[in-house]
Parts: structure tokens; sequence; C-alpha cells
């Protein structure tokens, strides 16, 4: 990685070059199509996250044989599959314990996480960045409808996602790291596979059948390789050569309005109420706050 990449990495509030944006547009596309895949689907949780763990291994393994690996960076992608593979547990359980909207929502709370993590790094989170994550969070709060008449499932579910939530932003940062001394074709294949092995054992302690499923339940996990895996979490992997970990988990929270969207268009899961709308609006301004409202030569830059 080149001084200027590093540079960018550790600047935690600049905003992406180009072509960075474009995949992360890409990404949330991909990760905002997740939660309604995940909640389509009947295949048990650990089965799921194996089978679309593998899945994405195997499509990104041939582009990783042109690169070498490094011990150091191995070892951090090892980590980042059992950590990613955690975070999966939770934010499937979500999905078919809530609502999409609101389980996607309070996974959105990823980047406030990752800043907490940037900080205890040393990072340096300006104060204007920390007012934008209030935003955004206090909009997730009024999206998740945190009420008293929600149900124990319910309740179960939002506890779920808020974990996946912090599992996330732990994945990007180490993630980050990882791809310090690792092409992300590499990294993505050894995370995914350790994630794959990481679920596999669960799946069969539990129980849960592993081959035998109806043609629909494969088109749905298609569905989430193609989607969530290869043109959501590789693409923001991508990112993580020269954006932020922190940069990068606060874009994810525009996965809450594609989730929302693509949930009330095909009507899957529990349906939340237009209320929601200004919890968005907030979690969006909250966003775009962050991003854009500090100069660069503002920003702490670690050596």
């Amino acid at each position: 990685m080149s001084e200027l990449q590093k540079a960018s990495v550790h600047n935690h509030t600049e905003l992406p070059a180009r072509p960075d944006l474009i995949r992360l547009l890409i990404g949330i596309c991909g990760i905002g199509s997740s939660g309604p895949l995940i909640a389509l689907s009947a295949m048990p949780v650990p089965t799921l996250i194996f089978w679309r763990n593998l899945g994405g291994s195997l499509m990104t393994f041939p582009f990783a044989l042109r690169h070498s690996l490094h011990r150091t960076g191995v070892k951090w992608a090892i980590l980042a599959g059992v950590v990613l593979s955690i975070h999966f547990i939770g934010f499937f359980f979500s999905m078919r314990m809530t609502s999409v909207t609101a389980g996607t929502a309070i996974v959105a709370t990823q980047p406030i996480f990752a800043a907490f993590f940037v900080k205890l790094t040393g990072g340096h989170i300006p104060a204007k960045a920390w007012f934008g994550m209030l935003i955004s969070f206090s909009g997730v709060l009024l999206v998740t409808g945190i009420d008293l008449h929600l149900d124990r499932r319910s309740f179960l579910g939002d506890l779920s996602a808020l974990i996946s939530g912090a599992l996330a932003a732990a994945y990007m940062l180490i993630g980050s790291r990882a791809q310090q001394t690792l092409a992300t074709t590499s990294y993505t294949t050894i995370c995914y596979f350790v994630c794959a092995i990481t679920a596999l054992p669960i799946a069969l302690i539990s129980g849960n059948e592993i081959i035998h499923f109806v043609a629909r339940e494969w088109w749905i996990l298609l569905g989430l390789i193609i989607g969530a895996q290869i043109l959501g979490h590789t693409m923001f992997n991508i990112t993580l050569k020269r954006v932020s970990p922190a940069v990068v988990s606060m874009i994810v929270f525009f996965e809450v309005p594609v989730a929302a969207l693509l949930s009330l268009i095909f009507k899957i899961g529990k349906q939340p109420t237009f209320s929601i709308i200004p919890g968005v609006i907030l979690i969006l301004l909250g966003c775009i706050l962050v991003v854009l409202r500090t100069r660069p030569e503002s920003v702490m830059v670690e050596e």
C-alpha cells in the first residue's frame, strides 16, 4: 500500500474519490437486497451463511491466484472471517424475527461502533462527525420505533441486529488492516471461506439441512451471493484499500432506505408504517453531514 493510500485510509472523514463512490453506490444496492432476500428464504440461518460465503469465496478465488500472500494479512483475514460469520448469524436471525426495515436500521448503527473503535485505536473523529452520527442514530431510533408494544420476538430480533452492527464495524476495521498487506481478492477469498467453515459446524451440530432444498431456495441463495456478497461486501472491501473503514461504515447507513423500499414494494416480511420516513431522512442527513462537512486538511492523519 502506498503512502498516499495509507493517508487516505487513516483520514476518517474525507470524501472518497469518484471511482470509490461508484463502488460504494453499487455496494449499497447490493447489501440493500440482503435483508429482503434473507426474509424470503426458508433455508436455516447457519446453512444460508455457509452457502452464501462459500459461493462468494469460490467466485473471487480465481482472481486471488494472481497475488501472493502475506502471513500477517492472512491472520487478519482469518479473524475477519470469524467475526463476519458471527455478524451474519445476528443479522440473519434479526431479518427473520423483526421487520426488514427495523433490522437493517438497527444494524446501521455500525458506523457509531466504528467511530468508537477508531477512537480507541488512536484515530481522530472531528466533533462535526459525531454530531452527524447522533443525527443518524436519532433517525435509526425513529425508524425502528422502539416502543412498548413490540413483542418479545421483535425485541430479540432488534437485539440481534444491534450486536450484528457492532460486529460489522469490527469486521470493517479488521478487513482494512488485512488489506494493508493483501490484495482484495486474496482477502475476500480467505475471509469468506473462513466465514463459511465457521458456520458449517454450527449448522451440522444444530441438525440443520445442508443440501436438500427446493429450487426457489437456491435461486434466493444465488441472489444473495451475486447481490449482497459480490456486489455488496466485495465492493466495500475494495474501497477499504483507500477509504477509511469509518467512512465506509457510515455509507452503509444508505442500506436502510434501499432495504425498506424493496420490502415495501415486494411486501416482504413484517410491513413497517410510513412513519419511518422522517427517520430515514434523518439517517441520510447524518450520513451527508459526516462525509461532507469536514475539509480534509482539518482531519488528523495517523502516521
